[in-house]
């Protein structure tokens, strides 16, 4: 059951909303608080000033009236209570005159900062809470006998934190909105892009490769979307690859056992004569022969393209793999009549496998064989020069057409030129060996010469090769 995509968008739209939610709690919990402590702290200092000046115009005074009117004159002033608190006994401070209240008034009595001033004739300060309200106080000692107080309601002054509160919760909750609806819009465009993507991909699973894989954006879902294109192509190149081998691999197998079973017809016919049925059996046998060829090229084929075929790095002589090959092809060479000849230094070290190698080598001269008139002179050579060391197959045939160079080294393809008992992939062995080695075969081929070169990393030496013994 396939996922629907809003599902994703609803969770991706859930995680901003709950991202959202969290910076703006932050918000909230971090700049109201530190609001209300700045807030607090001005008043405080605000009041710590006033009551220094004030302080002055009370000393001295001892009257009740006196004090009184002082009192309701600063008040004016300042915009706070001022308040005077006589000590009626070392722990109990009584209202003596106050700006704000009548003299019966209690809510003063034993005040916490009055009390703190007095007890340390010294100024004290502090956040307080009377009636259900919050006050900021400031107390300093007149003389000792009194005490003033200097106290200013904070309900007034925290009416900012107020709209700051309640623009947070306002806008906040907008933004809530806003952020979930837009998280969940977004993420449904990801969605469908997504649900495209698989939709494409389950094209693909099922080797549909005709349309192409497609997303306008500029994202990793674009390039995503591009590589998913770019897969698509080079599975589509397989295909037809896999499609061609086993077109190709049926053809070339069908034809040596459609002849096999010719052969095996004919030679059932009793009135025969034994030269006549000689040359069907030898014609039979170069066919099975030919079979057997063919099902171990296959094989390698298909070694080499499930990377059975490791890496190897080792040191080679391929001066000794030109002299071995050139030996053994001299006998075949000599029935097709063609010369082989080797050239190069007595040692060309190279790092590789021997048996890549002279299989490679084998497959260039097999090659050179096959596709050269009697008369041709094939040779081998082996050289090094600067940091590679090269092996050779050169002859001096016709040389292959420009149009067909490009294709040599591709599975099952043979000239217009070829002989028919070529498979058309021993060079694309070769080749497929040659990289395994971290080497290639170049090809520089023109009318009358043709060489194939096996060009390997060069392997330390104890003497180096000179220019003239390169390959060139």
């Amino acid at each position: 059951m396939r996922t629907p995509p809003w599902s994703l968008a609803v969770k991706l739209g859930l995680v901003l909303f709950l991202l959202v939610a969290g910076a703006l709690t932050i918000v909230y919990v971090t700049v109201v608080p530190r609001l209300e402590s700045r807030i607090v702290d001005t008043t405080l200092n605000e009041l710590k000033q006033a009551s220094q000046l004030q302080a002055e115009l009370f000393a001295g005074q001892s009257d009740a009236a006196q004090l009184q009117a002082v009192a309701g004159l600063l008040d004016s002033q300042v915009n706070a209570r001022v308040a005077v608190l006589g000590e009626l006994s070392r722990t109990t401070l009584v209202p003596v005159a106050d700006s704000r209240s009548s003299l019966t008034a209690t809510d003063l009595v034993n005040n916490e900062v009055a009390l703190a001033a007095a007890r340390a004739n010294a100024p004290a300060q502090g956040r307080t809470q009377r009636d259900g309200r919050e006050y900021a106080e400031v107390a300093r000692p007149i003389g000792s006998e009194y005490v003033l107080l200097v106290s200013a309601p904070l309900a007034d002054r925290f009416s900012a934190v107020d709209v700051v509160r309640r623009d947070l919760l306002i806008f906040g909750g907008v933004a809530l909105a806003a952020s979930w609806l837009v998280g969940a819009l977004a993420a449904l465009k990801f969605a469908r892009r997504i649900r495209r993507l698989e939709v494409a991909a389950d094209r693909i699973a099922g080797g549909d490769f005709s349309a192409p894989v497609v997303d306008d954006g500029q994202d990793e879902v674009a390039e995503l979307a591009r590589s998913f294109d770019r897969m698509r192509v080079q599975l589509a190149q397989l295909d037809g690859a896999r499609r061609e081998f086993i077109a190709n691999a049926s053809h070339e197998l069908r034809t040596p056992l459609f002849a096999i079973g010719g052969f095996l017809e004919l030679l059932a016919d009793e009135d025969l004569d034994e030269a006549t049925r000689r040359d069907f059996l030898d014609s039979a046998r170069a066919q099975a022969d030919r079979l057997t060829r063919l099902a171990g090229d296959l094989l390698d084929l298909s070694r080499l393209d499930a990377d059975q075929v490791g890496p190897v790095s080792e040191p080679i002589d391929l001066a000794d793999t030109v002299e071995a090959v050139a030996a053994g092809f001299r006998p075949v060479a000599e029935v097709s009549g063609h010369v082989i000849s080797t050239a190069g230094p007595d040692e060309v070290a190279a790092l590789g496998d021997v048996e890549h190698v002279q299989r490679i080598a084998a497959a260039l001269v097999e090659n050179a064989l096959r596709h050269t008139p009697k008369g041709t002179q094939i040779e081998l050579r082996a050289g090094i020069f600067v940091d590679r060391a090269e092996l050779s197959v050169h002859d001096d045939g016709p040389g292959i057409p420009e149009g067909e160079q490009q294709r040599v080294f591709d599975r099952f393809f043979r000239g217009e030129s070829s002989s028919p008992e070529g498979s058309g992939i021993g060079l694309a062995i070769a080749s497929g060996l040659a990289q395994r080695m971290g080497g290639e075969i170049q090809l520089r081929s023109e009318p009358g010469s043709t060489t194939f070169t096996l060009v390997l990393e060069r392997a330390p030496t104890p003497a180096p090769f000179s220019r003239e013994n390169a390959l060139v």
